[in-house]
């Protein structure tokens, strides 16, 4: 299944609906008066911050193999996250900002990683599932 499920890009549709979905999810969960407890609130937003992050960069690389964009988007997750740990005045003038927020966060947490690792491995193993599916059926047809 994992082999050739780099092969086939998601169409642009089914790229869009998942981004803005994980979009929706996650600022729902972060910012909605949902009553949800703070755990639930922080790492739900980060699981699926990281979640998009996966999903643009396996659309906008969508010829190349999953796991090496998985391994990309998370090298850019860890990354973002240790760039918490630059403090300038610009960076928290921006940081201050709702983009700021929802982009960089910040402050450095070594579980927020560990939140980002499981939601790329979890949407790897999705978009493979997906990819792989959609060739099986283009194959039956």
């Amino acid at each position: 299944m994992l082999q050739n499920a780099g092969t086939s890009p998601r169409s642009f549709a089914a790229s869009t609906a998942l981004i803005a979905l994980t979009l929706v999810l996650g600022l729902a969960i972060r910012f909605g008066p949902l009553g949800l407890p703070w755990a639930i609130r922080k790492y739900g937003g980060s699981v699926l911050w990281a979640a998009m992050l996966y999903w643009v960069a396996s659309t906008l690389l969508g010829r190349m193999r999953l796991p090496a964009v998985a391994l990309i988007t998370e090298s850019g997750a860890v990354a973002v996250e240790f760039f918490k740990l630059v403090h300038t005045p610009g960076l928290e003038r921006f940081r201050a900002t709702l983009p700021g927020i929802l982009l960089l966060g910040r402050e450095f947490s070594y579980t927020d990683i560990l939140a980002y690792t499981i939601a790329i491995l979890c949407a790897f193993f999705l978009d493979s599932a997906l990819r792989s599916r959609r060739s099986r059926l283009s194959v039956e047809r």
